[in-house]
């Protein structure tokens, strides 16, 4: 494929036409991104899922041996549009009032658009600083793409500066964001006839107690609070999404099943919580169900988990970050991102990126343009850092 320019809204319109929501694939997209980025010159490697319906992609502009690289890394998935009441082709872009709509305006693939968009004038200033794109699959379900980029790229890269994910956070930093772990509970109790309620063991019931005893759990996490007093809602967050069971109004109910959640501060017992819902059902709801009927359950399955980010205030990387986004402070967010992962892997990782988290996951998803004129500016700042003609 010969070298094609793009503006920054081209290029947002193209990655918004390829259907990306989590239960398809991919691969064209990351098609278009391999085509284009040969185009220029740069290689690149995809890492795929086990059914090769998916991959992440990684490639790197500039010496790929040198350390204290920037990674720019978004993911390439979206939330679903069934069920949603959107005024126009969420696959395709729409500019009216001084916004572009469609699904991933805003999460995120105007941040990859910008970057992409700004390849040729990376490479025009013949980068001395490395920079590398990381493209992700199924982050929002669980950030699961991301992983083994990291652990079959990312890890064996000289170090990296620092790892910029671009989440919409309005172009501010963001060095600190919750973890979230969410949970699939299925209760199974015993059918019988509701007027011999002596007889059965009704799993909405017992799911109902499960549930009240989460609650309780919030409300320690609301009154223990947040000791650094910048989240909000400054605790630990604990809820129920989804509630399943029954049959009839007049049978005990067999099965009862639920799915729920908690976003945990950066600094706190990831476990905590799980683990004594665990010892609740095991020590307390539990017996009582056998007690009535010796084939009751009561399981839980782990969903998705992905840390949260900590802060590392003064790192030179967030310093470097908050020099090219024109910040003087950094934030912090409740929602999670891949940022923690990276962080895990022991590379300084900051949230940056166009757009707000408040039109994520809605009908009318968009970006003000405005947004994408400062990300734009952001990787000018960032090609002038990288390049061979710094001022």
């Amino acid at each position: 494929m010969p070298a094609t320019r793009y503006t920054t809204r081209e290029m947002i319109a193209k990655l918004i036409s390829f259907d990306t929501t989590s239960s398809k694939s991919n691969l064209e997209l990351i098609a278009f991104v391999e085509d284009y980025l040969s185009g220029h010159g740069v290689s690149s490697q995809r890492v795929a899922n086990d059914d090769n319906t998916k991959a992440n992609l990684f490639a790197t502009l500039g010496p790929a041996d040198r350390a204290g690289g920037i990674v720019l890394s978004g993911h390439t998935d979206v939330v679903p549009v069934e069920g949603q009441d959107w005024s126009s082709d969420p696959f395709k872009v729409v500019e009216r009032d001084g916004k572009l709509y469609g699904r991933g305006t805003s999460d995120m693939k105007s941040f990859i658009g910008a970057a992409l968009a700004a390849v040729p004038d990376f490479l025009a200033r013949g980068p001395e600083i490395p920079i590398h794109f990381a493209l992700s699959y199924d982050e929002e379900v669980g950030c699961l793409g991301v992983r083994p980029m990291i652990d079959t790229v990312i890890r064996t890269l000289p170090k990296p500066q620092v790892v910029i994910v671009g989440e919409p956070s309005d172009m501010k930093v963001v060095n600190a964001h919750k973890g979230i772990r969410s949970y699939y509970t299925t209760v199974t109790g015993l059918e019988f006839h509701s007027s011999q309620t002596h007889q059965g063991v009704s799993a909405i019931q017992y799911a109902a107690e499960l549930i009240g005893f989460l609650m309780k759990l919030g409300e320690e996490m609301r009154e223990r609070g947040d000791a650094s007093g910048r989240f909000t809602p400054p605790f630990t967050t604990i809820s129920v999404g989804i509630i399943k069971g029954g049959t009839a109004v007049n049978i005990i109910p067999k099965s009862c099943s639920f799915l729920w959640e908690y976003r945990s501060l950066p600094d706190a017992d990831a476990e905590e919580i799980v683990t004594r819902f665990n010892a609740f059902a095991e020590a307390q709801v539990l017996p009582r169900m056998l007690s009535v009927f010796d084939g009751a359950k009561i399981e839980t399955v782990a969903r998705a988990q992905s840390p949260g980010l900590a802060a590392t205030d003064g790192d030179p990387g967030e310093t470097l970050v908050m020099k090219l986004a024109q910040c003087n402070s950094a934030e912090a967010v409740s929602y999670n991102t891949e940022a923690g992962l990276f962080q895990l892997a022991d590379i300084p990782t900051v949230v940056c990126g166009p757009g707000s988290i408040d039109q994520a996951h809605k009908p009318d998803e968009f970006i003000a343009l405005s947004q994408i004129a400062e990300c734009e500016r952001f990787m000018a700042r960032l090609a002038e850092h990288v390049g061979q003609k710094q001022n």
